[in-house]
Formats: structure tokens, C-alpha cells, sequence
């Protein structure tokens, strides 16, 4: 055995938990290093705090002579805290979180020294922002961009620094972040949703659009982990045979809690409930070290701020008990990969969940209103949505152990579907005062009714709705929440604000009323949305068949589902909703394309890498020892050697093989990978790692594989799947 993996196996097998107990009651400790509406009317005047809350709950502009009060009572509040710097906190396009941090510390002329954060530090600065993705937005010699304070989600303490969240814009205005085209899909959506509800509710003024993401992640011990190249540099195993016990035997799932692991989630539990992220539910999941945590439901700004930092106190806290958090979608062959499930709904600020059925008639159409036109935006941009979510590690995922497929479809019940058939059926026109009452009192009106027990889960659905909202499970664990989110709510603002258009048409022109009115509306998008609508399973062969019928996508790789990112289609909807102007919306485009290539050719280097440094010396090392063997045999029973070596003569030529297998591929994965790299369109370089680079990875990891059964478990240098999912 390498002295590495023996290393690393002894380290975990010794490993003693570390131990941490939960102190007092979480909610107590929820929020406590948030500067919250609590923390502001301690440290803020009144006036200050009213600007804060009009900024949030309105949108009203700041005026900067207030930024400096609220300023002056967030340093206070931080300097009560210990800390010692702030950085404005921001989600540049590179898919983590950003910071950089300067002290309250300052001096003057005369040598004396003094805390200082003012309105300007808070409100705006300018960070090096030469380096950041951009699609070619700017040059690099252009450095300038601006982090901009975002006061609708509320500053935190992590560790001794004040983290200020922000949006990232270039000098000439674009977004160069994943939170400043949320911002305006919300703003869109809250717009779109609430001239909606003014049909059912009058005193309706803001929609928000609510969201509870599930997160999904592996813990591997950290020596193991440091003992895997492919995991250090890529955040999954690039090779390593199955376990001959894996999840078969579905004794993982909602099993109980290993202690180490246990441990782990209460110090991470204990930093949420500080920062304010109300963390819920803990669990094991289906596949051996396979976890999962999720959060009571927030405004989807301030929930998809709190998963990104979330994702990063994961990490942090994994450390701290000697952990390696792993979020790629696929990290470990032949068992379940990992997701981010968004549970999205729509709330009015009067108390209602416009994705909830009630008792009433009314509010029964309002939720239909809702729920049949989520479900004809989907049907519209379906392309759209499965661009949203592409990556190069959730291409490994889609379609595999319980993780949607790649063609987006919704599902939603037999009930609920038999109740829009029902409505379908509905005669045009006005409808007459019996059919009126007959629709509400036996269609609409049994509709809580009909979900008590009716809203079963398809595993295979990426869009499904779960009773009072709908659950896009498509989305990758280690994606931010915030562009699936982006387009979803954009989708679905644009559909609204085309709804009421429609059914104000229907008024005005033909003189319906307003019930009417909506009703055939409805009727109509029930008709135009039935090829969304899926309820079987989404791995079956007759799926796709059937989904190619209904001219519904089915992009299986990254590249060609990001060409809906740039669709006249897509460019269309993103500029009328003032979400993304062209040049932001095909910048992504190319950032995505990039970040393909750039994680494609990462995994290419590593896995020649390990091919040929680890794996082929290990085995001509054991082949070695084979002919030695040989040899000897050979030596001692002469005639007879020929039935006796004989095994050991088809091992050798069999390890030969492979040998010449991992050799001969990897050298035509390079000139592959080098034919790529002198393309110099993003797009024809991204389909050209996808599909004559990457198809050598499953050639190459197959001889390693094989290598792996053959080769003697005290010489193989890396550490196996058995010891790094079943090492607790």
C-alpha cells in the first residue's frame, strides 16, 4: 500500500469525533450576527431604520446623507461584536462568493488612530475587477467594476469581518454578478403578479417570490480526500471502481446519524442560526455518505444569499471536524448524485401563498390563475429552463439514480390534472349562471380536496408541484440558486403580464366579465400547455420518444443547451422584462461556455495525470512481481509450468493490455484536447471538448478500473471507493 493512502487510512480509522454540543435554545441564537431589524433599532435612529425598511419593503432609493447614520450604527453594532474589517459580499460569475476585506483601523497626520466606516464605504466601492469573468464585456486592462449595497438583504458577521451583500456591476452598468439579474426578475415578478392579483384582492401591493432550496453534499474524510488528486482538483472521482456494497440496500437513507457526522451538523447548525439562515431538516440520504439540509422558506434573494453562504460555512465547518465537503453533482460512479431542489412559491404581503389552495371559490381560481399560468411558462420556455441549470457536472447527474432527466416536463397529479381537463371542457364565451355555479361549487371549489392526499412526488420530474408549490429538481448542488431563479421568475412575470393582457382584452372588447374572462384565458393555456405535462417515468426510452413527438428539447450535454441561453427567443423576453440587456445575456453565454471548456480540459490534464503517473506504474509494479513469479515457477516445475503458470500468464498479458489501453487513449486525449484548444469560437471549442475529449474519459477510466481489481490492494496508490464512502 502507498505510503499516502496508508497515511490517509490510518489518519480517518483514528479519527476521534470532534465534540460539540449545541448551546442553548436555536431560537435564541437565530440571527444574533445579523444586523436585523432588532440590531437596527438599537443602533440605528428612527429615521435611519424607516429608510432601511422603505428601501426593502418598497424600494425606495437611500439618500446618502442617511447611508451615513445607518453607517455610523452598522460599525457600531459591528465594533460591539469584536470585529475588526468589513468587505463588501458579493456572486461574481465565477460560481462562488467573492470578498475583500478592510479594516475599520485608520490613522491620521498626527499619529493618532481611529475606527472609521462611513456612507461611502457602505454604499458603493470599486474591487479590482479585472479578473472576474465578464464574456467580454470589458477589457482586461478596464479593471474597474463597482459593488453597489444590496439593503433588502441584511448584513452578517462571519468570523471578525462585516459582510455587506452587494451586486457587482461593470463601469458601464452591466451586471457582472448572478444577484443583480435576480433582482430585477423579482422585481419583474413582483410587477406581474400583483396587477394580477388586484382581479381577486384589491388590497394586494406586493407579491414576493418565495423559495426553500434543498442541499444536498457528500462528507469524506480530509486525509482520504487529500489522498485523491481527482477530488483535490476536481471534486469528483475521475475513476475508482464501484463498491461492491453501495445503495442497494437503502440503509443510508433517513438512517441514523453517524456520530462523527452528527457532530459536524450541530456546529454547522449553531453558525446558521448566528447568521441567520433557519436551517430545518437534516438527514441522511441514499447514497453512503450522502447528507442533506434544508431551510425554512425565505424571500428568494435573501434564500439564495444565505445558500451561497451556506455553501461556504459548510466548507469551513467540514475543516474544523476533518471533513472535505464535496458539492459535485456526480462525485462517485453507480450511486445517487447530488441536487439543489428549488421549492419556489408566489406570497402576497397580505398572508397568502398564491400557489395554495383554499376553501373558497375565489381564492380557489386565484390559485389557479397561478398554477395554470407557472405551467404554460414552463411550456413556453422549456429550453430556456434546462439552459439555466446546465453545467459540466450536472450533465453527469441528469438522467441518473433518481435525479431528473434532461427533458424538462411538469408534473403534477392525476387529480389536479383531471380538474384542468375539467376546466378545459369549459364552454367559450360567457358562461351562463349555472355553468358559472356548477364550475365553482364541483370543479374549483373541491380543489383542497382534492390535494389533501392526491400530490404524490415523481422522482423523475425536474418540475413537479408538491401541494402548494413547485419543486424544480433539476437544479445542481453545487450551481447558485440564483440563475435557475433568475429565469423562472422571469419566465413566469412575463407570462403573467401577458395573462392580464389578455384577460383585460376579453373585458373590454367583449364585454365579459371579469370571471369569465378568466376562465377562458385559462381554458386556452390548458389547451396550449399539454405537452408539458408528464406524469410516467422520465427515464424511459418511450419518454423521449414520446417528448420528441411533443417538440419538447432534450439537450444532454452543456453546450447545446446553453444555445437556448442565446435564442432570439430568450434575448427577447430578458430585455422586455429589463432582467438583462443583449450584452449581458450573451456574456453569460460565453462566461458558461467558457467555464465548460476550462472544467472539461481540468479533468482531462488530471485524468492523464493520474493514468499515467499513478495507475501505470502501480500496475507495472505488480506485473513485475507476476513475472518474477513466473519465473519461479518456471524454474521449479519445468515441463509441468505450462498448467500450473498458467494464470498467471493471462494476468500478465491481461495488465499488458490495459496498460497499452491507458497509454495509447491518453495520448490521443491530448491531441484531441490540443486540436480544441486551437479553435477559437467558444461554442465550436465547448462541442469540441464535449465531444471528442470527454468520450476518452470513460475509455481511460475503464482500463484504470479493471487495473484497480487486478493489482494487488497492498501496492494500489489510491485510496477505493469502499474506504472513502464507508469510512465515518
Amino acid at each position: 500500500m502507498s505510503t499516502l493512502r496508508f497515511r490517509a487510512l490510518n489518519d480517518a480509522a483514528n479519527r476521534k469525533p470532534v465534540k460539540f454540543e449545541e448551546s442553548g435554545r436555536k431560537s435564541h441564537l437565530f440571527g444574533s450576527n445579523v444586523f436585523n431589524d432588532q440590531a437596527m433599532r438599537q443602533f440605528l435612529t428612527p429615521e435611519a431604520h424607516q429608510a432601511v425598511k422603505d428601501a426593502v419593503q418598497n424600494g425606495v432609493k437611500i439618500d446618502r446623507k442617511i447611508a451615513e447614520y445607518i453607517a455610523m450604527g452598522m460599525k457600531e453594532w459591528a465594533l460591539s461584536k469584536n470585529v475588526t474589517h468589513y468587505t463588501h459580499w458579493f456572486q461574481p460569475l465565477t460560481g462562488t462568493t467573492a470578498e475583500k476585506h478592510d479594516a475599520f483601523f485608520e490613522t491620521d497626520f498626527e499619529g493618532g488612530s481611529f475606527e472609521k466606516f462611513g456612507g461611502g464605504q457602505l454604499v458603493q466601492q470599486e474591487p479590482d475587477a479585472s479578473s472576474f469573468p465578464n464574456g467580454g464585456i470589458r477589457n482586461t486592462f478596464e479593471a474597474r467594476g463597482y459593488t453597489a449595497w444590496d439593503p433588502t438583504s441584511p448584513a452578517f458577521i462571519f468570523g471578525t469581518t462585516l459582510c455587506i451583500p452587494t451586486v457587482f456591476i461593470s463601469y458601464t452598468g452591466e451586471a457582472l454578478d448572478y444577484k443583480t439579474p435576480l433582482l430585477r426578475a423579482l422585481h419583474a415578478m413582483d410587477q406581474a403578479a400583483t396587477d394580477v392579483c388586484k382581479y381577486f384582492d384589491k388590497n394586494v401591493k406586493k407579491v414576493t417570490a418565495t423559495l426553500g432550496w434543498e442541499q444536498e453534499y457528500f462528507l469524506v474524510d480530509i486525509a482520504l480526500a487529500n489522498s485523491r488528486p481527482d477530488i483535490l482538483m476536481t471534486g469528483r472521482t475521475l475513476l475508482g471502481h464501484t463498491s461492491a456494497k453501495g445503495q442497494q440496500l437503502d440503509d443510508h437513507y433517513f438512517g441514523s446519524i453517524p456520530t462523527r457526522v452528527l457532530s459536524y451538523m450541530r456546529e454547522l447548525e449553531e453558525e446558521c442560526m448566528l447568521l441567520g439562515i433557519p436551517v430545518k431538516t437534516r438527514h441522511n440520504e441514499v447514497a453512503p455518505n450522502q447528507f442533506e439540509l434544508a431551510p425554512i422558506f425565505e424571500e428568494t434573494n435573501l434564500a439564495v444569499d444565505h445558500n451561497s453562504l451556506l455553501m461556504d460555512v459548510m466548507q469551513k465547518v467540514g475543516e474544523r471536524h476533518d471533513f472535505k465537503v464535496l458539492f459535485h453533482e456526480k462525485p462517485f460512479k453507480g450511486v445517487n448524485g447530488s441536487g439543489k431542489h428549488n421549492n419556489w412559491s408566489l406570497a402576497t404581503d397580505t398572508g397568502i401563498n398564491l400557489l395554495s389552495p383554499s376553501k373558497t371559490p375565489m381564492s380557489n381560481l386565484q390559485f389557479l390563475t397561478f398554477f395554470i399560468n407557472t405551467i404554460k411558462a414552463v411550456n413556453d420556455y422549456e429550453a430556456l429552463l434546462r439552459g439555466a441549470i446546465a453545467t459540466a457536472s450536472n450533465d453527469h447527474r441528469l438522467g441518473a439514480n433518481e435525479a431528473p432527466p434532461a427533458i424538462i416536463s411538469v408534473f403534477i397529479g392525476a387529480q389536479l390534472t383531471k380538474v384542468l381537463a375539467e376546466l378545459e371542457g369549459v364552454s367559450t364565451g360567457k358562461l351562463s349562471p349555472e355553468e358559472k355555479t356548477d364550475l365553482k361549487l364541483n370543479v374549483v371549489g373541491k380543489i383542497p380536496d382534492v390535494l389533501l392526499d392526491n400530490t404524490d412526488r415523481n422522482r423523475t420530474s425536474p418540475f413537479a408541484f408538491t401541494g402548494n408549490k413547485f419543486e424544480f429538481r433539476a437544479v445542481g448542488s453545487s450551481a447558485n440558486c440564483a440563475n435557475a431563479m433568475t429565469t423562472l421568475n422571469t419566465i413566469v412575470a412575463k407570462q403573467l403580464k401577458d395573462f392580464k393582457k389578455a384577460v383585460d382584452v376579453l373585458i373590454e372588447t367583449k364585454d365579459m366579465k371579469k370571471d369569465d374572462a378568466i376562465f377562458n384565458v385559462l381554458r386556452e393555456y390548458i389547451k396550449q400547455s399539454k405537452n408539458i405535462l408528464f406524469e410516467g417515468d422520465g427515464y424511459s426510452e418511450a419518454w423521449e420518444k414520446e417528448a420528441a413527438k411533443r417538440g419538447l428539447s432534450n439537450f444532454k450535454t452543456t453546450p447545446s443547451a446553453l444555445k437556448a441561453r442565446v435564442s432570439q427567443q430568450a434575448l427577447d423576453l430578458f430585455k422586455e422584462m429589463n432582467v438583462m440587456n443583449h450584452v449581458e445575456v450573451e456574456a453569460r453565454y460565453e462566461i458558461e461556455l467558457e467555464e465548460y471548456t476550462k472544467k472539461i480540459q481540468i479533468e482531462g490534464r488530471v485524468l492523464g495525470d493520474i493514468a499515467k503517473n499513478h495507475v501505470v506504474p502501480t500496475a507495472i509494479r505488480y506485473q513485475n512481481i507476476l513475472i518474477e513469479n513466473v519465473k519461479g515457477l518456471k524454474e521449479i516445475f519445468g515441463k509441468d509450468f505450462e498448467k500450473i503458470g498458467k494464470e498467471q500468464i493471462v494476468m500478465i498479458r491481461e495488465i499488458s493490455e490495459h496498460i497499452e489501453g491507458i497509454n495509447t487513449k491518453v495520448d490521443e486525449m491530448t491531441e484531441a484536447r490540443k486540436d480544441a484548444n486551437s479553435l477559437t469560437d467558444a461554442h465550436v471549442m465547448a462541442e469540441a471538448y464535449c465531444d471528442k475529449v470527454k468520450p476518452y474519459f470513460d475509455v481511460i477510466r475503464s482500463h484504470c478500473d479493471k487495473l484497480e481489481l487486478l493489482v494487488d490492494d497492498e501496492i494500489w496508490t489510491l485510496t477505493k471507493y469502499r474506504e472513502l464512502l464507508f469510512t465515518k
